[in-house]
């Protein structure tokens, strides 16, 4: 697959792993879990291990549904993760940004109309947002509370397009996750997957992104947008 930046009239993104640096932040928390561990763990095993809490304590859904899609059996477990989403554990009292995601979100704000699409409850969407006075970049923040089914469903997508007045096609996903490129699919949108969250490039692609990048921060390079 390959990125049709001309068709590009508006860009949408997730938050966590996207826009917030949650899975590193979390990964701090969870080292700090397995410090009594440290005379059985190295450092680099401390980490694999933090990672895999992480991984376990935030993506179940996420495992199952990609699971369920491998076994055909999406429709059983779609309904399941749905709920999971809705009843997820944000509560962190301060978020992390993105290396370079604050620039990236100013030069695409000056060409293109943004949205947020967020798998977050309402609160937690804006108490990031705000932390880094990002509500004036955004024309539309869609979140777990705005429509009747959240992500892996294509209808927070589809209404913020429709808030947008831009057409599905036209608009673009960013997201580090299966379930953001499977809910752009679904919508009819092309999608960017990055690697700055727990997504890795093999599980992505298969789910069908357009375009793979390191970062959220090299998407206006990508775009052809001159920084």
């Amino acid at each position: 697959m390959a990125l049709d930046a001309a068709k590009i009239h508006a860009v949408l993104f997730d938050i966590d792993g996207t826009l917030s640096d949650t899975d590193d932040q979390m990964m701090k928390q969870a080292e700090v879990v397995l410090r009594p561990f440290r005379l059985f763990l190295d450092d680099h095993k401390q980490q694999a291990a933090a990672r895999w809490l992480v991984m376990a304590a935030e993506s179940p859904g996420n495992y199952l549904y990609n699971m369920a899609d491998r076994f055909d059996l999406d429709s059983l477990f779609i309904k399941l993760l749905d709920w999971r989403t809705r009843n997820r554990w944000h509560r962190l009292k301060e978020y992390w940004l993105i290396p370079g995601v604050g620039e990236m979100l100013k030069i695409l704000a000056a060409r293109l109309p943004l949205g947020v699409v967020s798998a977050r409850d309402e609160r937690s969407s804006l108490a990031f947002i705000n932390q880094f006075d990002l509500s004036g970049l955004f024309n539309v923040v869609v979140t777990s509370q705005s429509v009747r089914h959240t992500k892996p469903f294509p209808d927070p997508m589809l209404f913020a397009a429709e808030r947008l007045n831009i057409l599905p096609e036209h608009c673009l996903m960013v997201g580090d996750t299966t379930v953001d490129i499977r809910a752009a699919r679904l919508a009819g949108m092309q999608s960017v997957g990055v690697l700055c969250g727990f997504g890795r490039e093999k599980g992505l692609r298969r789910a069908g992104a357009d375009l793979i990048l390191q970062s959220t921060a090299d998407l206006p390079d990508a775009l052809g947008f001159e920084i």
